[in-house]
């Protein structure tokens, strides 16, 4: 288990972070209906609603919101909610993976295909990307939840594949430092109930899409890829955004919007 990698998700960067927070509530909202709606509408028996729950409460989202959108899981709108991945190609070839969620197929899709097209990417088919990456859990502390040993120590005993530690926030980034734990797909929920009971609620924990290897992108490149990126996060319908791009700081710097 390494205790450190240079992996980065340039996604968060700083200037998408109003239009981020804008839609945070909606998007998470939207999980937690999907997810009661797919088992039981009690956390405790539903680990996919669980997850939604804990994720709205570590963004401080109210609890009446949360148990009006467990509630909403009743009604006949949710059946028509489609999950549905998007997959293709940014500049240099970034890899790009999209998810949505919508309750009108051909509106999300002519909102991907537009950002791509309108931005310097091209959509690909079904495959055609994720069999780069890895779907795998991911569970998120903040830096003072404990040092690198700590934490490490922790994840190993829950059964954790790999843990990164980034504790100084470099200024680009939106994100602030901390801990990031990645577990196997099939045992997210076991390894954050176990890290919990020694490091206490972690900030978030997800499914996520992991690139297998990154792309080097430098100088213009980087700012089309950027309005790519922002451009399919703004979609109504655009629940993730995932890319494997390996930016400098300096343009990540100068091309953030």
């Amino acid at each position: 288990m390494a205790g450190h990698s240079k992996f980065k998700n340039i996604m968060h960067r700083k200037g998408r972070a109003d239009a981020v927070r804008s839609k945070l509530f909606s998007r998470l909202s939207r999980e937690i209906t999907v997810a009661a709606k797919s088992g039981m509408p009690d956390p405790a028996m539903n680990p996919r609603l669980r997850l939604a729950v804990n994720n709205a409460k570590a963004e401080s989202m109210p609890k009446d919101n949360i148990e009006r959108a467990i509630k909403k899981a009743s009604g006949g709108e949710v059946d028509a909610m489609e999950e549905i991945r998007y997959e293709g190609r940014g500049p240099g070839g970034v890899q790009i993976i999209v998810e949505v969620l919508t309750d009108n197929r051909n509106r999300a899709a002519s909102g991907v295909r537009s950002a791509f097209a309108k931005n310097g990417g091209a959509l690909g088919e079904s495959g055609s990307v994720t069999f780069m990456w890895d779907r795998v859990g991911k569970i998120d502390y903040p830096a003072e939840a404990g040092t690198e040993d700590a934490v490490m120590e922790a994840a190993i005993e829950a059964g954790a594949q790999d843990v990164e530690s980034d504790l100084v926030k470099p200024d680009i980034y939106e994100d602030a430092p901390g801990h990031t734990i990645w577990t196997a797909f099939e045992d997210l929920n076991e390894v954050a109930e176990a890290m919990s009971k020694v490091l206490g609620d972690p900030k978030s924990t997800a499914i996520v899409w992991k690139p297998q290897s990154e792309i080097d992108l430098t100088g213009d490149p980087v700012g089309v890829l950027f309005k790519l990126l922002d451009a399919l996060d703004a979609e109504d319908d655009v629940q993730q955004v995932y890319s494997n791009e390996n930016v400098s700081d300096e343009d990540a710097a100068k091309f953030a919007g």
